[in-house]
């Protein structure tokens, strides 16, 4: 299937931008003299549209809520990093990948949108691909509402307030169960006085932008509302000499509307719908290097120089993946659609308010693949459609204001269905690439046009009972212990059929013996159907003292569960369909401080996990093919530790520092049938290096750098008679190299790499109406991998991080 913008992109574009010019409008005939959302006056019950996550000028206080309700974020015993939208704003930020570079604990990469993985502390997500019947250790919160598949979280951001990112198990706080932490993403609130403002941008690679959004009265003091709309293009990173086309080109359209009801005093209701819609033509594998033998010596079957070597005529283009091109001939694109409706109600009874948040959400993913990457017609496709929908439910009780104990009560309800329909194809130059060794008649009867489709449909229901208490035992020292109750039922089945395959007339019997042979090793047929249940209690408590009012100690224990998992795909004999539950122990100990009038603030945390039955998913490639096999497995037993620093530094009045490093050491502490390495993996051995299987025990955790490591700066300057403000902002982040394979393969050690991203710009008027500038991100144009892929015929290949690109930004406010 493929989708492209269809015209009423166009609409959408004309739309935005009218929308954009209709907020300036208003804006300016209603005289609105108005600041930041982040310092709008809204009505008593309203919660303030807050934000600020720097120290600021007097050391203002950055305010989160990370426990469900307004603090300080110095206050907070949890080990966090906060993210503002002048921060974001400032570098240009707008989709989750991006959030990394500010928080070295947090790393995201991407194979694909679907199969995009989220680790915090080096656990989460597993960095082989995506599997249904997975759920992430990393959970996703937008306005408070849960998104069940990561591929919902990779549109592009828009009109956000803060971005929090909660480290550890966070069961007793929030709706779903997360094993490895939360990011809980805030968006502006829409306020009763007009605002409006509006952003354009262009650079290189045809990059185009344009953003826009209006609040203000619809009742005076009972209704308000906020629009936001953005709308990004952007030329390909690579070239396809094939089709003669720029590809891995971007294009997003995403459109959130608000509404704020205030019927009485103390009560809220604020409704909210979004739709999102994106489209590249992505995500293609650039080869990077070929190997012929196993470290042993011994010849690999069939290599990959062999395999395009057969084909007279054809000239695969030279390896050299930062020349950035590729003569992929198959289809491939990477596109998707959501869109979902949410109600929050938030009622103050008086020493008590409730929260109740209903949602409903969808998400649609469409992709194709050419992963023979080559003009040849070997694999033609090998994808998975998804269509999930999800239903949540959260209600809360909660304590207000400040008792000798602060409490909260809630339950939770999350149904989900995500419904799979893959696909795989084989071409007519797949029997001499993958079978060169059989008949040419028989392996031509066995591959080309092999069609096969498959159907799965986990389905998830969840419910449960959670609550988090403080008991301040003095001033200075406070109690912290929360239970969390999880009940799970999740189903599901699987169904593979072959849709097309050449017929057999006319060959022996040992013929289509060796036919039926082949099309099982490329796509075997499978139907099951399983179902399994879960309960589950989970826990924290933590320990904290301030000593002073601008520094706080902490400890913490707690407890953290994931669910079982589904195998819902072909799985090799003797894997069980249900993955079995995995259990998280965290410990961790913190220091928050503010030092000098609170122009420094310093937070330090340093941690152990250790997680049991840790649920990851497996790919096994199956010898002699570029085929696999995609299933999950416990691993018995892994940990992480390490420890992790933030600073920031008001050092002068135009001088903004900030700084963050963390450590991970995560690593499988039990696990003796790992995976061995694509250059250890002889057919043809004996010994155990030979072995499809070996101890992994001590063995790092793939997609996780040892070291991460983000520096910023921030400079400010006045003049014309302080009509005017210029600035200049950098930043550098850091990875030290990690695996991307989860064999831990040499060749799929991608190298550590540093990442320069510059802007500079002035401000109009003392309220800084108008804001231009100009910037570039990887400044010095880095070459590096996002991922490394092994295949077992001998073949590396990678999916390339971003060149650089340049540009200039305007914004206007009203």
């Amino acid at each position: 299937m493929t989708r492209g913008f269809p015209a009423r992109t166009t609409l959408v574009r004309c739309l935005l931008l009218a929308a954009t010019s209709a907020g300036a409008i208003i804006a300016d005939a209603a005289a609105a003299q108005v600041l930041l959302a982040s310092n709008d006056v809204v009505p008593a019950g309203v919660p303030a549209d807050t934000g600020a996550a720097t120290v600021e000028d007097g050391g203002a206080d950055v305010i989160v809520t990370a426990r469900r309700r307004e603090e300080r974020a110095q206050d907070v015993p949890v080990s966090l990093s906060v993210v503002s939208n002048a921060q974001l704003g400032i570098r240009g930020d707008y989709r989750l990948d991006q959030v990394q570079q500010l928080v070295p604990s947090l790393q995201v990469f991407s194979f694909n949108p679907r199969n995009t993985n989220i680790n915090i502390r080096g656990l989460g997500s597993n960095v082989a691909l995506t599997n249904d019947g997975l759920e992430n250790g990393v959970g996703v919160y937008i306005d408070n509402v849960y998104y069940g598949r990561v591929g919902q979280s990779q549109f592009d951001l828009v009109d956000l307030d803060r971005v929090e990112v909660l480290r550890g198990p966070q069961g007793t706080l929030f709706g779903k169960n997360t094993t490895a932490g939360a990011i809980n993403i805030s968006s502006r609130l829409p306020q009763f006085d007009w605002h409006g403002d509006a952003q354009a941008d262009a650079g290189n690679y045809d990059y185009r932008q344009v953003r826009g959004s209006l609040t203000g009265p619809l009742i005076d003091g009972l209704a308000a509302f906020r629009l936001s709309a953005a709308y990004t293009s952007r030329d390909g990173f690579l070239y396809d000499t094939t089709t003669r086309a720029r590809v891995h080109d971007y294009e997003n359209v995403t459109v959130r509307g608000q509404l704020l009801l205030t019927p009485a005093t103390g009560l809220t209701i604020r409704v909210i719908g979004d739709w999102g819609q994106q489209d590249q033509s992505c995500c293609i594998n650039l080869p990077v290097a070929t190997f012929a033998r196993y470290d042993n010596g011994t010849a690999i079957a069939n290599t990959f120089t062999q395999r395009v070597g057969r084909f007279a005529g054809y000239t695969p283009l030279p390896i050299d993946p930062f020349a950035r091109r590729t003569d992929a001939n198959s289809p491939f694109q990477a596109n998707m659609d959501t869109w979902g409706v949410s109600g929050q109600v938030d009622y103050d009874l008086g020493g008590a308010a409730i929260t109740s948040v209903t949602a409903v959400r969808q998400w649609n993913w469409f992709p194709r693949n050419d992963s023979d990457l080559t003009a040849l017609s070997i694999n033609l496709q090998n994808h998975i459609l998804n269509f999930q929908r999800q239903f949540s439910q959260e209600l809360r009780l909660a304590s207000t204001g400040t008792h000798t104990v602060d409490w909260q009560l809630g339950v939770y309800y999350f149904r989900q269905v995500v419904r799979g329909y893959s696909t795989s194809e084989y071409g007519a130059d797949a029997p001499a690439a993958l079978f060169p060794a059989d008949d040419r008649n028989v392996a031509t009867i066995a591959a080309s046009g092999l069609l096969t489709a498959g159907f799965s449909d986990p389905h998830t229901k969840s419910a449960a009972v959670f609550g988090q208490a403080t008991w301040h035992l003095t001033p200075a020292l406070s109690l912290t212990g929360g239970l969390r109750y999880t009940h799970e039922d999740k189903w599901g089945s699987y169904a593979s059929k072959r849709v097309f395959a050449q017929p057999t007339t006319g060959l022996t019997q040992a013929q289509i013996a060796r036919v039926n042979a082949i099309r099982a090793a490329l796509a075997p047929i499978q139907a099951f159907a399983v179902d399994t249940k879960d309960d589950s209690l989970s826990g924290l408590v933590t320990l904290g003292w301030k000593p002073s009012a601008d520094a706080l100690l902490y400890a913490t224990y707690s407890r953290g569960a994931k669910s079982p998992g589904l195998n819902l795909t072909n799985i090799p004999g003797g894997v069980d369909p249900v993955v079995r539950p995995e259990t998280v122990d965290n410990y961790e100990i913190g220091l928050k401080s503010q030092l000098f009038d609170r122009r420094v603030t310093l937070s330090l945390a340093a941690y152990q996990t250790n997680v049991r039955d840790y649920q990851t998913t497996i790919v096994q490639q199956l010898v002699g093919t570029n085929n696999y096999v995609n299933y999950i497995a416990n691993i018995p037993a892994v940990r992480s530790r390490g420890f992790e620093a933030d600073l920031a530094v008001r050092a002068t009045d135009w001088l903004n520092l900030t700084a963050s490093v963390a450590h991970t050491d995560a690593t499988y502490r039990e696990y003796p049938n790992g995976p061995t390495p694509v250059e250890a993996l002889n057919p043809t051995a004996t010994s155990p290096g030979g072995t499809p299987a070996r101890d992994f025990a001590g063995q790092p955790l793939a997609g996780v750098p040892r070291w991460s490591a983000s520096v910023g700066g921030d400079v400010t300057q006045r003049f014309a008679g302080d009509a005017a403000e210029g600035y200049v902002h950098a930043d550098w982040s850091y990875r030290s190299s990690y695996y991307t394979v989860a064999s831990n393969s040499r060749y799929g050690l991608v190298p550590g790499y540093g990442i320069v991203n510059a802007r500079a710009g002035v401000r109009l008027g003392r309220d800084g109406r108008y804001d231009l500038s100009v910037w570039a991100r990887n400044l010095f144009d880095k070459d590096y991998f996002q991922t490394l892929n092994v295949l077992n015929y001998g073949l590396v290949s990678a999916i390339l991080g971003d060149p650089r690109t340049y540009g200039a930004t305007l914004k206007a406010r009203f």
